[in-house]
């Protein structure tokens, strides 16, 4: 995982809980979840979006031949 071993990601965590403190960081996961959400939402629109138009795009070069 990105080559961190355990006392890396211990000291990234207390580092945050620090910075953040233990009540903000729900509300900063909450936000951040949404983030991924949307993002994936988009990647799965797009990705829809293109295999629509490929296969739009057979049908037409089908019906010219």
């Amino acid at each position: 995982m990105f080559g961190l071993g355990t006392p890396e990601i211990i000291l990234i965590i207390v580092v945050v809980l620090v910075l953040f403190g233990a009540k903000k960081i729900p509300e900063l996961m909450q936000g951040i979840g949404k983030g991924v959400k949307e993002f994936k939402k988009a990647t799965t629109d797009i990705e829809k979006d293109i295999t629509e138009a490929s296969k739009t795009e057979v049908k037409t070069e089908k019906k010219s031949e």
